[in-house]
């Protein structure tokens, strides 16, 4: 019954926009800013989120290209670490090559942009920048915030009791579910290798309760709002669960063809044997008379195999 129901049940994908944002003016999507005034290593310390796709701007320091000496970024991502650095003797530095790149604002106060960002940006960015009179250093790890990729809820029946399930998968970080009615819920949170969460959470339903107007929540930081689904009700009387049927018949008729396959080439295997079988020499000085008519009948034989096979 479980199998039947997933194996028909509507999934409502959603798809956000990519957002895109302007150099380094407070717009870089960014959800959660944690920083502390000092760590045991000197640097300032901060924690940046940023949607996937957005357009991401670091700084570390307000000081201008007329006060700074340089500037160096140290990154240490999942797959690699790199550098990038620039002083204002005009010699630059990048060992990154992945469209990372130093960039100044209109007034002048450098900071590292990166384009479109993805999952493969997410590591921990350690900046050291040295002025006049002084130096700034920051360590910035940076994460992604990505919205949930498809999200679906439904009826089933466990242990003899009808169950509502909302499901929100590939989200990062995982995802939030509530419910419309109080009962006994559970939610299960798994992680993919890449990071990105799949969140399920079931709800017994008691008797009594109003399941037509049952409803899910599902929260995210990568959206502004949150998400309604009401479950579908697979087990209403009159549903037919088409897309299993079809595969069924498929199968069926899929294991028919290749048993009809089967069973004419082993007719047509045996017919070629007979063709091919010894039969009794003639003797040696009627082979002219004898040779004519065997071939006929050799001729004749293997015709009527193959046309018995045509209509077997």
């Amino acid at each position: 019954m479980k199998d039947m129901m997933i194996c028909a049940a509507i999934i409502f994908s959603l798809s956000e926009a990519w957002s895109q944002d302007p150099a380094l003016s407070g717009t870089n999507q960014s959800i959660s800013v944690n920083s502390s005034t000092s760590s045991p290593e000197g640097f300032v310390v901060r924690n940046l989120a940023f949607n996937l796709g957005s357009e991401v701007n670091l700084d570390c320091s307000n000081k201008t290209w007329n006060e700074m000496m340089f500037v160096t970024w140290t990154i240490k991502l999942k797959n690699k670490e790199c550098r990038i650095g620039y002083s204002n003797e005009g010699l630059s530095d990048d060992l990154c090559n992945d469209g990372k790149s130093l960039r100044n604002t209109t007034s002048a106060k450098s900071y590292l942009h990166i384009p479109n960002f993805s999952n493969n940006d997410v590591g921990v960015y350690k900046c050291e920048s040295v002025y006049t009179g002084g130096n700034d250093n920051y360590l910035i790890h940076v994460n992604i915030t990505v919205g949930p990729s498809s999200l679906s809820a439904w009826f089933e029946f466990k242990d003899n009791k009808m169950v509502a399930v909302c499901k929100a998968e590939g989200g990062k970080p995982a995802a939030s579910i509530s419910w419309s009615q109080p009962g006994n819920s559970s939610s299960v949170e798994t992680a993919s290798s890449h990071g990105f969460f799949t969140v399920e959470s079931r709800l017994e339903l008691l008797e009594g309760m109003d399941k037509e107007n049952l409803s899910c929540a599902i929260r995210h930081p990568y959206w502004k709002g949150l998400r309604i689904l009401t479950p579908i009700n697979l087990l209403k009387k009159g549903y037919i669960p088409w897309l299993c049927i079809l595969i069924v018949a498929v199968i069926m008729l899929l294991a028919g063809f290749l048993l009809f396959a089967h069973k004419k080439l082993k007719t047509l295997r045996r017919c070629q044997q007979t063709e091919t079988s010894p039969s009794k020499s003639p003797p040696t000085g009627d082979v002219e008379e004898v040779e004519p008519y065997a071939s006929y009948v050799q001729r004749v034989n293997s015709i009527y195999c193959s046309s018995a096979d045509l209509f077997t």
